[in-house]
């Protein structure tokens, strides 16, 4: 792969690793008041991401947030309530009634939203390839998480943090470049702790926000400084580089990830089912990412510069392909025309 789409491919996946191995600090955090928890946990965040943009974009930080006008800043409130705030209580009520395993399966859907939803917004046709992808990762995680128990109400909530992860994605692509990583990162997390304080106020009154005990301190400096400001940064700029498409395959990743640590936490155990899965999981990034038809690519080119040794000289003009054959590939690899 190109050094580009390889780091941003990377730098997806490191993001949803991180996402699935935070599972154990979500479980400690069971007994702590939601709104508040997230009042914290997106404050905290904003105030840690404060030296970065100073150290990436200096001076030129006030020039960048000029160029919020007033639709992006709806956008980035509706980024930070559906994707962020709104996910996380739709998981949580679905929870109540339902198995982790059943809003994990919808989650696990949200390639396949997201690969056809995005070139539809841009006025051009799902990739086939992507989702063909999407199709064996959603069945990956679902074999990894299996099916659990439910009714209508938990369906339900899980539809809607099926909405919450495809919003995390789809409504940041107009903002992420004019902003960039950090500072997309820092803006969200900032209004959706203003959002989950006014949630909490308006749910638990005076209630919402109490001093964590001790375990859950820790689980909340992970959540904020881990989860959320490295791994916020690392899937933004992953999501930059190969486009929302691809890198939502990645977030097949998360479920792969808990089912591994799950083990070590002595919270699960890792089986032939989640092997199967995670086999699935990573043929469906592969498949869409690029990897195999980068690494055809890559031998079908050298088969023909080692042509002389083969008894074939190669024509002293004979260079690579017309320029608009690497371009387009180049485009298709970040996300364009399938």
């Amino acid at each position: 792969m190109n050094a580009t789409p390889l780091r941003g491919a990377l730098l997806a996946a490191f993001a949803c690793t991180l996402v699935g191995a935070s599972f154990t600090a979500n479980s400690v955090l069971g007994a702590y008041p939601y709104a508040g928890g997230q009042a914290l946990r997106y404050g905290l965040a904003a105030l840690l991401l404060l030296p970065l943009l100073r150290s990436r974009h200096g001076s030129g930080l006030r020039a960048r947030l000029r160029t919020l006008t007033w639709p992006r800043r709806v956008r980035l409130a509706a980024l930070a309530g559906i994707g962020m705030v709104g996910f996380n209580l739709a998981v949580l009520a679905a929870e109540r009634s339902a198995e982790p395993a059943v809003p994990g399966v919808f989650v696990g859907c949200a390639p396949i939203v997201v690969g056809v939803l995005v070139p539809t917004l841009e006025g051009r046709r799902p990739s086939r390839t992507v989702l063909y992808a999407a199709g064996l990762v959603a069945a990956g995680a679902f074999t990894v998480q299996g099916w659990g128990r439910t009714d209508l109400s938990g369906i339900l909530f899980s539809v809607g943090a099926l909405a919450g992860e495809v919003g995390f994605a789809v409504l940041a692509v107009p903002v992420l470049r004019p902003l960039g990583p950090a500072l997309l990162s820092a803006a969200v997390c900032t209004v959706a702790a203003v959002e989950s304080v006014l949630l909490g106020v308006l749910l638990d009154g005076q209630r919402f926000l109490r001093v964590p005990t001790g375990h859950e301190a820790l689980a909340l400096l992970w959540q904020a400084a881990v989860v959320t400001v490295i791994g916020f940064v690392c899937w933004y700029s992953g999501m930059r580089q190969i486009g929302a498409e691809r890198a939502t395959l990645f977030s097949g990743l998360i479920p792969v990830s808990a089912a591994l640590t799950a083990p070590l936490a002595g919270t699960g155990t890792y089986g032939v089912g989640q092997g199967a899965g995670s086999l699935l999981v990573g043929a469906g990034v592969a498949l869409g990412s690029g990897v195999l038809a980068r690494r055809r690519r890559a031998e079908g080119n050298a088969t023909v510069t080692g042509g002389v040794r083969g008894g074939h000289a190669t024509p002293p003009f004979a260079g690579p392909p017309a320029n608009g054959g690497a371009t387009r590939h180049d485009r298709l690899t970040r996300g364009g025309a399938g």
